[in-house]
């Protein structure tokens, strides 16, 4: 467990929000661990018919802890992977997700919102997947659902170069259902959460699988994290993790 996700259930509503803001919400693997098991027992818990995404601070996330990747990428880091247990609970979820999103949403931070039902952002809101700025790939299925959400040219652009969205495009292209300002996001997020714990669950869940390829989203889950797996171990990899640590721009004109 620990102190940097706050999990609450009220009124058949779980929220779950980030609670790290002194790092941006960077996620590191313990979070990813609470978010992982908050999923998994929500699909068990008949109290729960709605989950609710959000942060504190500044920022939704930052993404991956990038300390906690320069050290698998180096191979120091040796225990279970929860963000691959947190993924798949996302591909699997049956209740439905709301995401409230302001400031800062990088990597996955993103990609998790493909797999919400419901996201609302402020118009200030800067998504990003800039996987190949750290010699990475895209993770969580987004290599098929973010250019079926807005098309092959758009998603190109975030991933290959690593270009940002705000919350007003995200909204126009279909990321996102609507904006709200930042004092206001949550209430919005929530009174939407209440809306959707109304209704007949099982009707939801159906409607939401009718919706969905959950087995090709799993199985491009699995392509998609072997792959990552490898890239992390890429002497591209190590260059952008060191130039990280080193706070530098990486020089990948040397490393094949």
């Amino acid at each position: 467990m620990t102190e940097h996700v706050k999990v609450e259930i009220d009124a058949g509503v779980m929220t779950l929000t980030l609670a790290r803001p002194e790092k941006k919400n960077a996620l590191s693997n313990d979070m990813y661990g609470v978010l992982a098991d908050s999923l998994e027992a929500a699909e068990k818990d008949p109290a729960v018919r709605v989950v609710v995404f959000q942060a504190d601070g500044d920022s939704f996330t930052a993404g991956n802890d990038l300390q906690d990747f320069a050290s698998q990428a180096t191979g120091a880091f040796t225990g279970e992977r929860h963000v691959i247990r947190f993924l798949k609970a996302l591909a699997n979820a049956t209740r439905p997700l709301v995401a409230a999103v302001h400031g800062q949403a990088v990597g996955v931070g993103t990609t998790m919102l493909l797999h919400c039902d419901l996201v609302y952002v402020t118009p200030d809101a800067r998504l990003t997947v800039p996987f190949v700025n750290l010699a990475l790939v895209p993770e969580a299925a987004s290599s098929w659902l973010l250019p079926a959400r807005i098309g092959h040219a758009r998603a190109y652009a975030m991933f290959a170069l690593g270009e940002a969205i705000d919350g007003g495009t995200a909204v126009a292209w279909g990321i996102a259902n609507g904006s709200a300002e930042l004092g206001d996001l949550r209430a919005r997020a929530r009174a939407a959460a209440d809306q959707l714990a109304t209704r007949p669950l099982g009707a939801l869940t159906t409607t939401k699988r009718l919706m969905r390829d959950a087995e090709k989203i799993a199985e491009l889950m699995d392509t998609e994290g072997a792959l990552f797996g490898e890239r992390l171990k890429t002497a591209e990899a190590r260059e952008a993790f060191m130039a990280f640590m080193e706070r530098r721009p990486p020089d990948f004109s040397k490393v094949g």
